[in-house]
């Protein structure tokens, strides 16, 4: 038992070391190759500390060549513009002047479900309100506001103001969610008189709708650039 414990502190303290020396960045924040490193070493760490018949050297030998791999990798990053585009990737614009992209949602297999969740995290949780949404290389979205949506605090202009409705999505690629519809408190031939006096006449033209926090219905077509 002593043995183990020895080990393990042994191991605890390296790891401590090299998680110093490749970066204090959090889970959320790290590349795919950042990632990748973090949890082979981490498996590293736990086999010899394990298994007392595996030599500690192994351990600790597989774990220092990784983080020199690491360390290598990111000052290659760091000065190379094509080795960062081929080891991180490249951004990707989901939203752009205020209309979803399908093809590069479809192409980082990101769908639009996922995507409202980030921006309400954000705090922004009508997709009308954002000019561009961008996919960071390692996975987090980015939002810059219309200009006519940025906040001011309600209390600098002294007017009363509504309190927010919650945002439902009730079309996605054409298809109705009835389930939503009647969350907000909308029936669907209310829905199609709202499409209809905004010159749509089919409900499958529209990729998605969305009601918005001040009690209106959205839509965003498939074959326009803006929302109507």
């Amino acid at each position: 038992m002593l043995l183990v414990a020895v080990r393990a502190l042994i191991l605890y303290v390296l790891l401590v070391l090299v998680m110093r020396l490749m970066g204090k960045r959090q889970i959320g924040q790290l590349q795919p190759f950042e990632l990748v490193i973090t949890i082979v070493i981490a498996e590293l760490a736990v086999i010899p500390m394990a298994n007392t018949g595996i030599p500690l050297a192994n351990g600790i030998v597989g774990i220092l060549v990784l983080m020199a791999v690491q360390i290598l990798l990111s000052l290659i990053i760091l000065y190379s513009e094509k080795a960062r585009r081929i080891v991180c990737g490249t951004p990707v614009i989901l939203v752009n002047n205020g209309k979803p992209v399908r093809e590069m949602m479809k192409r980082v297999r990101i769908n639009i479900n996922d995507f409202l969740e980030q921006i309400r995290i954000k705090e922004y949780p009508n997709v009308s309100d954002i000019a561009y949404a961008v996919l960071e290389t390692n996975g987090s979205i980015s939002v810059i506001p219309k200009a006519e949506v940025k906040p001011l605090p309600a209390k600098d202009l002294g007017t009363p103001v509504k309190e927010p409705h919650f945002p439902i999505s009730v079309i996605l690629d054409g298809k109705v969610n009835l389930q939503n519809l009647q969350l907000a408190g909308i029936t669907i031939d209310a829905l199609q008189q709202l499409a209809e006096a905004r010159q749509i006449k089919d409900l499958r033209e529209v990729f998605f709708a969305q009601f918005t926090t001040e009690g209106e219905i959205v839509f965003f077509l498939k074959d326009k650039d803006d929302y109507v």
